[in-house]
């Protein structure tokens, strides 16, 4: 059984509902009985997304998995799938629901399907807050500062997040 950081982010339709709706069968395919963390939901600017996109909803959770990383790769696809989302032909195009895997535990996975840690988590404020706020001490594999710290740290001109709830259910 493992610990699995998995962002959540919506900009079409019902942000608020599709986030918990995302959420509802993320808890399906983790273990009963073990933490579900969840962050605050914030409202964020779209980053190299289309002219004209909508405003994102974009939240984290933390599960515990028991299966490999590919396999709860598959399973995110199959929720974006149950939510309505479908393949874009333009990329970063608005959508009802998008659902990345962060972290698998301690695992690096360098292919061309899967990247983990996510390579871009230090980069981005909108997944650095809320990861930070359910687990500030988390030290991803092959990183030496916290999440907390790389959040400190974090040069970027992505404008701040606003706070829409606590959390998402």
């Amino acid at each position: 059984m493992t610990r699995v950081g998995i962002a959540l982010g919506s900009n079409l339709g019902d942000r608020l509902a599709n986030l918990k709706a995302a959420c509802d069968l993320l808890r399906e395919i983790a273990i009963p009985g073990e933490e579900f963390l969840q962050s605050p939901i914030y409202q964020t600017e779209p980053l190299l997304c289309p002219p004209g996109s909508p405003f994102f909803y974009n939240s984290v959770v933390e599960i515990t998995f028991d299966g490999d990383a590919f396999g709860l790769l598959e399973l995110t696809w199959v929720v974006e799938k149950k939510l309505g989302r479908v393949g874009q032909a333009e990329r970063n195009a608005p959508r009802i629901v998008d659902v990345d895997l962060l972290y698998f535990g301690e695992e690096i996975i360098d292919t061309e399907m899967l990247v983990l840690p996510h390579p871009r988590i230090g980069e981005r404020r909108f997944v650095l807050q809320p990861l930070a706020d359910i687990r500030p001490e988390l030290v991803l594999p092959g990183e030496k500062m916290s999440v907390a710290r790389m959040l400190e740290c974090l040069i970027s001109n992505e404008p701040s997040l606003v706070r829409v709830t606590s959390t998402i259910s």
